[in-house]
């Protein structure tokens, strides 16, 4: 499954930023008069995320596809194929590093979004997983196709397009009740209101007040199931999200005390995937 493609913007920047006046050690041995082949594989169980945005850096280099990528989404075991491509060797080496970090890197965080689905839905199949807008500064677009190859989605892709009552919010509204600041928000009326909380007490608050969504900053599981309690009190309860500190050890946790949602930045921290490359020279 591949959500979408980088744009060619994106992907040319990235190839300039490692050889902006070409392969200076390829040009000085004038690989561009040969011919090889290059070979991305998994070297670790991985979902793979970025494959078909490296075979298009291939095709912008002038290269041939050997044996198409195997898409975004795709859990591979180690030593699986992701990807072959043929052509200049000059060309090859200027493809090899800039298309092995992408995948490297976003696989990393793919990967961990797929641990953190498995572990909610192990225990609740229906439940939601999202991920927040704390992406690398000027890497969304690559967060968010990590995230939505490893089978979650974006929490709020900005807040010019979410609805999110934060404590940060309601300091500047002192006097105002919590009805009236939902009705305020209403006046977007295709979204959905969403209201932060620290603690179950501000939970039955805005519950009552008629909150669409709650979410939970940092409580345990338990004081989320006496939220979850409470909601189903009502004839149309309020999606219980938890957020803060939600990552793959405790998801779980959370999906058995009720939650809706879970809401996670952890994956943005995971660790590269080590995608194994070789390179061979082809007779003339």
């Amino acid at each position: 499954m591949n959500p979408y493609c980088l744009p060619d913007s994106l992907l040319e920047q990235l190839l300039h930023e490692d050889s902006p006046y070409g392969d200076a050690t390829s040009f000085a041995l004038g690989l561009g008069a040969h011919q090889g082949e290059l070979h991305f594989a998994a070297r670790q169980a991985m979902t793979l995320c970025a494959s078909e945005d490296a075979q298009r850096m291939a095709q912008m280099l002038g290269l041939h596809i050997d044996q198409p990528a195997r898409a975004s989404g795709a859990r591979l075991t180690a030593g699986e194929p992701i990807l072959t491509v043929s052509g200049a060797a000059d060309a090859l080496h200027r493809l090899w590093k800039p298309a092995q970090t992408l995948m490297e890197y976003l696989s990393g965080i793919a990967s961990a979004v797929s641990a953190l689905v498995d572990a909610a839905r192990a225990v609740s199949p229906d439940i939601g997983v999202a991920c927040t807008r704390k992406t690398f500064p000027g890497g969304k677009a690559a967060c968010i196709k990590a995230v939505l190859a490893g089978g979650a989605v974006p929490h709020r892709l900005s807040v010019s397009e979410t609805l999110l009552l934060f404590a940060e919010h309601r300091t500047f509204l002192p006097d105002a009740s919590p009805e009236a600041m939902l009705m305020a928000l209403r006046s977007w009326s295709e979204r959905k209101t969403v209201v932060e909380v620290a603690d179950p007490a501000e939970a039955r608050r805005w519950i009552d007040a008629g909150a669409e969504v709650i979410q939970l900053e940092k409580c345990p599981p338990a004081q989320l199931a006496e939220v979850v309690a409470y909601a189903r009190q009502r004839a149309a309860p309020p999606l219980i999200a938890a957020a803060g500190g939600v990552h793959a050890g405790n998801a779980a946790d959370y999906a058995r005390a009720g939650a809706g949602l879970l809401v996670s930045s952890a994956p943005y921290h995971a660790a590269p995937r080590d995608v194994a490359v070789s390179m061979r020279a082809r007779c003339a």
